[in-house]
């Protein structure tokens, strides 16, 4: 008499524990992302509805910095993982600079007059070409990191410049260290996982800036202390 039920061989057993890690931290990270994608959505929400209530509270506004920041970091490792699968592309369109910076800025203005940072918008009339959504991604972070690092002012700003569109955050903080003071894209084996900054975002950032091209001309970043505020500049240029 045999069992209906039959043992699986150990090679059966390794077969079926093959798993692409690398694809479930992927789902999870993408998971996590729509998760305080609808939390942020929430604290919008609850701004607008209690007004100077919430606005002025130093904690509200430090769980809406802190949710937006692990919010950027999620969208840059799912785009980082995207890239080392080679499935990251440029959908480039036509965009007038000014009305997309607007929106951009506009996302941000609710969570800068909360936490009393004065903020300035300088756009030329002109088009770019670029892919929207990863451009707001770069620009997210980069924001971001101007939030932490000023000290009371930040300005946006876009410029023709050698035949580029050149998309530059500044602040009046402390500046970029000489050491991340660059021009380029950093290769993924020269970043430091040892210490607390990675410069993650930065090769994410001219990543994307690469992506974009125009014959034989690529996107960069640039990084520089030689704004008018005195403090960091981070510059992404576009063809």
């Amino acid at each position: 008499m045999t069992s209906e039920h039959s043992v699986p061989s150990r090679t059966s057993r390794e077969s079926d524990q093959n798993i692409d890690f690398s694809m479930v931290l992927a789902s999870a990270v993408h998971d996590m992302k729509n998760s305080l994608g609808m939390l942020l959505n929430s604290l919008d929400e609850l701004r607008r509805e209690q007004g100077t209530n919430v606005s002025e509270s130093k904690k509200f506004n430090t769980l809406q910095y802190e949710a937006e920041r692990m919010h950027n970091d999620l969208v840059q490792l799912l785009g980082i993982y995207r890239l080392g699968e080679n499935n990251l592309s440029a959908h480039i369109e036509e965009h007038f600079v000014p009305d997309f910076l607007s929106e951009h800025m506009a996302r941000h203005t609710p969570l800068l007059e909360g936490l009393g940072i004065q903020f300035e918008l300088e756009a030329d009339d002109i088009n770019g070409f670029f892919d929207e959504d990863l451009l707001t991604g770069v620009l997210n972070n980069t924001m971001n990191n101007a939030l932490r690092y000023t000290k009371q002012k930040i300005r946006l700003k876009a410029t023709e410049r050698d035949g580029y569109l050149v998309i530059s955050v500044e602040d009046d903080g402390e500046g970029y260290p000489e050491n991340m003071q660059h021009t380029g894209t950093p290769e993924f084996k020269t970043l430091d996982f040892n210490n607390g900054s990675t410069s993650l975002g930065l090769f994410f950032a001219a990543s994307v800036a690469k992506l974009h091209r125009k014959g034989d001309t690529r996107g960069s970043i640039r990084l520089h202390n030689e704004g008018e505020l005195g403090g960091g500049v981070f510059e992404v240029w576009l063809p």
